[in-house]
């Protein structure tokens, strides 16, 4: 097994290439992660106290759309604090197919895509200036792929959470895999 950073592993066998990327932070960003989910938490629960002693009306109305909007985003932060705590992004080059995986606590759903039909893998070039790159970058949502393809005339983006470096030590072994897979395949 080869370590190409702290976060990702790669083991090269005869059949194939696996490679696991875990989706870590560092213990001060964790911390503050952690801290804003409770933070959330506690807020939707003094909420929810203070509706049930609320009389009928238009602000029982407004809070109970707030709870709702509260609701969806609490339950978007805690998929993220477990993706950031117990999640595993897994990559594997295994008899004509690549699979991609994300993995929370063992669960996710694998997608499978047949070799002889990747093209133009690699980096995805980003504009690392725009807005909606440092979104998708922060580390409090599940984003920041650096790697892609196109399978049948659909893109698919993976690699998340890793940095330029990393994305660029990682291409050629992946790349190198999915050549020896497509020779296998003819």
């Amino acid at each position: 097994m080869e370590f190409i950073s702290e976060r990702i592993s790669v083991e090269r066998k005869d059949d194939g290439l696996s490679v696991v990327i875990s989706a870590r932070l560092p213990r001060s960003k964790e911390a503050m992660l952690i801290a804003w989910f409770v933070a959330w938490l506690a807020c939707g629960v003094y909420i929810m106290t203070e509706l049930g002693q609320m009389p009928a009306g238009r602000m029982r109305s407004f809070f109970i759309a707030f709870l709702a909007f509260w609701t969806w985003f609490a339950l978007r932060i805690g998929r993220v604090v477990l993706w950031r705590l117990k999640g595993f992004e897994l990559l594997r080059v295994k008899g004509g197919v690549f699979t991609i995986k994300d993995s929370i606590l063992g669960y996710g759903r694998a997608n499978e895509y047949f070799t002889a039909n990747i093209q133009r893998f690699g980096p995805i070039a980003i504009d690392e200036r725009s807005w909606k790159w440092q979104l998708n970058d922060s580390f409090w949502v599940i984003g920041g792929e650096r790697l892609g393809f196109e399978h049948l005339g659909k893109k698919v983006a993976f690699g998340k959470g890793l940095t330029k470096e990393e994305a660029l030590r990682l291409v050629p072994a992946l790349d190198k895999a999915l050549r020896t897979s497509r020779r296998k395949d003819q």
